[in-house]
């Protein structure tokens, strides 16, 4: 029998803890098949460490395992597990390196501003750490996206119980975004005809000239393209917004993703901050500058850097932000027993889980008498806003959208090898002033330009032909499988999605595409369409670039399933390999709050479930391995059960949460384990592990629950410990025992 490997991949937070108590389980249930699991450790603090080993002891260092995953992405044999994982803003960053420090590892601070050579070279080390620093990586493949069949049917029977109305009345919540000079309005975009190398560069007014970046290798057929956010504008329309909203009598709320756009989400958040407390900041800006406030990292950084003052001026200083809110426009909130708004942390409202929420709950958020009320959504870049206006807008004709009927939403995603904003990290750059910056090739000929003015964001995207000819592949059999119109989300007048639009039809033409309904929409349209079919119960796929494949499959899942966490997320590496994602993350730092206050972790762990069924699959595909195939087919009977059984946790306390989750999976796929034919040692085996499992499911359940109620120590929470935490996702000793006899 081939022995063969299964990648579980280590992170953080909720889906971290979680793993504690369901990869036991997996790899008691492989044992003996051939299928074998490693971990590897790719969370915030493990890479933080795998980047910092020179002042580390042995026993302290990881291996850069990021890096292993990487190169094991792009081969055939690759089958990685991989659940979400943070994406660091600096304020994580930072908590983290704390965390750390305090342990015992010899971790250097971040450098906030890059005041020496040193503080340069810090941060360019720190970046592999920061924002989306993972998913590129191993996402060399695109997405296929969608909810597996049976959970779509469990949603519809036992639809979630979140969606609040929208009023009859009317709602005065709208999306606002920019009207020109935005990303979307600047772009410019080619498609590259043979293989160069091309540099970034800035030149001012004056004629001087610096290389912001150099040797970038770009392939035949590959498009790029490059845009500004034009600063100045963008004050403006925050300044016109909060007007608005002083006049609607509406709350002010911000939805960027500060930590996958990690350079210029965070500098838009910056200026949100500081158009709205313009007043305090102009008045107090030399002290603030002097004890190094960074206003990308929100209103709490000002906040915890008044620290630094004497009691008289710290307090003149909080209480001129006080004032603030008497005049400006209420503030939508993330937690208002504790006073913290929507500009307090960068990383604290992510657009593509607060935009649904917004939809979700009537057109409403949370305002700071924790009562919910209208908003003006601002989604500054035009790129991505109208679509979510479009729900909006359906939703006050409409109503809301009805979980029990509405049609399902699948995705097929262009992302592999880093495809679009989310690989421009390394190529965005705020502009010094004045000038422009041109991508210039190897024969000093300019192949775009961009005039720029003081501190514009200037950012250049890359799109391998490869990936694009893969994507199109992709999207053609999710059509043909799944019998519903695959509609690319595409906008003509859009630099880069005109040259997109080109390789569809050209690649188009690669497939029989005869009897299926493939179409091309600029992304208001596409989602006009699509919400007519949600709501007549009809099933579309929306085919679309890498940021709106990440937004889309948020927005769905959460009106569909109350969840994106319950998707299904395929990734077919281009060399044959798999990569299986396990949901979303956005919700595991409560869930660990719960967990840590109360002994509860509510996290579901259905993505990991789900996930597990077509990585099996793969397995066995490659290597012919029928166990494994049990395996696949005989959880995939455990998930349908585990669902209409109802067993996902619940949000309470002293009721079944993760732990009694993940044991009512293993009894129900031991169950169908021992009612499979086609093994008869696999299913005399877990005969006898099932008979055990239900003649002890109560005082299991006892076990479980007794321990909830009560905080919970696991000694950090960026780096726990290891036994602390297995100790406290495993308290059944029953269940240990029963699984260890296998």
């Amino acid at each position: 029998m081939t022995d063969y490997k299964i990648v579980w991949t280590k992170i953080d937070e909720a889906p971290a803890l979680a793993t504690y108590c369901f990869l036991p389980i997996v790899e008691a249930y492989s044992k003996g098949t051939g299928i074998g699991f490693e971990q590897k450790d790719i969370s915030l603090a493990g890479r933080i460490i795998a980047n910092f080993p020179e002042k580390l002891t042995e026993d302290q260092k990881i291996p850069d395992y990021l890096e292993e995953l990487g190169i094991l992405a792009k081969t055939p044999e690759a089958n990685i597990i991989k659940l979400p994982n943070i994406s660091a803003s600096i304020p994580q960053l930072q908590s983290a390196i704390k965390e750390l420090q305090e342990k015992g590892f010899d971790i250097p601070d971040y450098p906030e501003e890059a005041k020496t050579d040193e503080d340069k070279i810090l941060q360019k080390r720190f970046a592999k750490v920061l924002g989306s620093a993972v998913n590129p990586v191993l996402r060399e493949g695109n997405a296929d996206r969608r909810a597996a069949a049976s959970v779509k049917e469990f949603a519809k029977k036992n639809p979630h119980k979140m969606m609040r109305p929208w009023p009859e009345s009317g709602s005065k919540t709208r999306v606002a975004h920019m009207k020109e000079k935005d990303f979307y309005g600047s772009e410019k975009s080619v498609t590259v005809q043979e293989n160069i190398n091309v540099r970034i560069e800035f030149e001012n007014t004056s004629g001087e000239k610096k290389v912001l970046k150099e040797n970038l290798g770009l392939l035949t057929g590959e498009v790029i393209d490059t845009s500004v956010m034009n600063v100045n504008a963008l004050r403006s329309f925050y300044a016109e917004q909060i007007e608005e909203a002083k006049k609607d009598g509406v709350l002010l709320s911000l939805h960027l993703k500060a930590t996958m756009m990690k350079i210029s989400d965070p500098i838009m958040f910056g200026h949100c901050v500081s158009v709205y407390f313009e007043e305090v900041l102009s008045k107090h800006a030399e002290t603030l500058k002097e004890i190094g406030a960074n206003l990308n990292n929100g209103l709490a950084d000002v906040i915890s850097k008044l620290s630094k003052l004497p009691d008289t001026k710290r307090t003149e200083i909080e209480a001129d932000i006080a004032k603030v809110y008497e005049t400006q426009p209420a503030l939508a909130m993330v937690d208002s027993r504790h006073g913290i708004t929507n500009l307090h942390r960068p990383n604290d409202v992510i657009v593509d889980a607060s935009m649904p929420n917004v939809v979700r709950d009537g057109g409403k958020m949370w305002n700071n008498n924790d009562e919910l009320q209208d908003c003006i959504a601002m989604v500054p870049d035009r790129s991505y806003a109208t679509m979510y206006s479009e729900i909006v807008e359906d939703a006050k004709r409409n109503g809301q959208f009805d979980p029990s009927t509405m049609g399902s939403v699948s995705n097929v995603g262009l992302m592999a090898k880093k495809a679009e904003e989310y690989g421009s990290h390394d190529k965005t750059f705020e502009a010094p002033s004045r000038g422009k910056i041109s991508v210039i090739d190897s024969k000093n000929e300019v192949v775009i330009v961009q005039e720029v003015e003081t501190g514009d964001i200037f950012r250049m995207c890359q799109t391998k032909d490869e990936a694009i000819k893969d994507w199109v592949k992709l999207a053609v059999k999710r059509a043909a499988v799944s019998d519903s119109p695959a509609i690319f989300w595409l906008h003509e007048n859009r630099g880069h999605d005109a040259e997109i639009i080109a390789k569809v039809y050209t690649y188009l033409n690669d497939h029989d595409t005869s009897g299926l309904e493939i179409k091309i929409q600029k992304p208001d349209d596409a989602m006009k369409y699509t919400l007519k079919r949600v709501r007549n119960g009809e099933d579309t796929i929306s085919v679309t670039g890498n940021v709106l494949r990440d937004y889309l499959t948020d927005l769905f899942p959460i009106l569909e399933l109350g969840t994106s966490a319950r998707m299904l997320s395929i990734v077919p590496l281009l060399n044959g390999g798999g990569l299986f994602e396990t949901g979303a993350g956005g919700s595991a730092p409560k869930h660990v709050q719960q967990f840590l206050k109360e002994g509860h972790l509510r996290w579901d762990s259905l993505g990991e479930y789900c996930a597990l069924v077509p990585s099996l699959e793969l397995a066995a595909e490659k290597t012919g391995n029928a166990k494994a195939k049990i395996l696949a087919e005989t959880l995939d009977q455990a998930v349908g059960k585990y669902l209409e059984n109802e067993k996902a946790p619940s949000r309470k306390v002293n009721e079944i949460d993760n732990r009694g989750s993940s044991f009512y999976l293993a009894l129900y796929w031991a169950e169908a384990l021992s009612l499979q034919e086609k093994d008869l040692e696999m299913k005399n085996r877990f005969g006898k592990m099932f008979a055990e499992l239900k003649s002890n499911e109560p005082k299991i359940n006892e076990e479980l629950i007794s321990v909830q109620g009560q905080p919970v120590d696991i000694n950090g929470y960026y780096f726990p410990d290891v036994k602390l935490a297995s100790d406290a996702m495993r308290p059944s000793p029953t269940f240990n025992s029963i699984l260890e006899s296998l």
